[in-house]
């Protein structure tokens, strides 16, 4: 009787966390992704989904904004030259078009406009991974480079206003740091090669950073590559001279700068 009770304790242990997996995988199910990258559109189990046009400022700030905005601050920057009750009525609109293209995302109570919890945010992911990466709390997967979403230049591509510009420029400079933070955490760990493709993509993103440059300088010089180092550094300094009139740095030269071993003349041997 005990092993049959040990049995059937064991039956339901298993069941049990096959129920918990399937109602993970249900919950993850359920999310949804918004796409500000080459967006917006949402992707939504397995599905892309575009925003309707006339909903599509409205959701798209209230993501950048933390997913929680007040209502009188949604309608000062989308409807700056309307009556309230104007921008009360182009709220209600944009959300009604998002419902009726299935996508129930915002909510509106008491005044604020909430993105719901069950919606993700791509450009939130990517801003959270440089983020670890600068803080040094970074996992595994952290490390990886491969598929992940790195321009911002390609969110929202062709949006001007003010306000994405912003937090544009607010992801670029995140990106950057998180970049040169994963190539000094690679280097750290031998694996030299990806940190200098780690520096690559944050030089590609912004040539005339000289953090980048260095990065880049140190995973050459890492890697045992001098030449490849002295090549990078070069390309710099023309680039600097031909953009800004400017000279690249001592603390950069420096890096690249080797001692000569001091030359010391044979002593003739003493006569007898």
């Amino acid at each position: 009787m005990a092993q049959e009770g040990g049995h059937s304790v064991s039956i339901d242990i298993r069941e049990s966390i096959v129920a918990q997996e399937l109602d993970s995988d249900e919950r993850r199910a359920q999310r949804s992704l918004l796409c500000l990258f080459g967006g917006p559109s949402v992707l939504h189990r397995g599905h892309r989904i575009v925003v309707p046009e006339g909903s599509q400022r409205l959701l798209v700030l209230v993501a950048l904004r933390g997913g929680r905005v007040d209502r009188r601050s949604v309608a000062g920057s989308l409807w700056p030259n309307g009556s309230d009750d104007r921008a009360a009525g182009n709220l209600r609109s944009a959300m009604w078009r998002l419902r009726t293209a299935g996508l129930d995302l915002l909510s509106n109570e008491r005044g604020v406009v909430t993105l719901h919890e069950r919606v993700d945010v791509d450009v939130h992911d990517v801003a959270a991974w440089a983020d670890r990466l600068v803080r040094g709390t970074q996992t595994e997967e952290d490390l990886v480079l491969d598929g992940r979403p790195l321009d911002p230049e390609d969110v929202l591509p062709g949006w001007y206003d003010d306000w994405v510009i912003f937090e544009r420029e607010r992801l670029r400079q995140r990106v950057l740091h998180g970049l040169e933070a994963l190539s000094k955490l690679l280097r750290e760990r031998d694996r030299c090669a990806e940190a200098v493709e780690a520096a690559l993509c944050a030089v590609h993103l912004e040539p005339l950073r000289e953090s980048g440059q260095k990065a880049l300088l140190l995973a050459h010089l890492a890697e045992g590559n001098q030449v490849e180092a002295r090549r990078a550094l070069d390309a710099y300094a023309r680039l600097l001279r031909s953009e800004l009139g400017l000279r690249a740095s001592s603390e950069l030269n420096d890096l690249l700068r080797v001692p000569r071993p001091r030359f010391v003349r044979p002593t003739s041997p003493a006569a007898d």
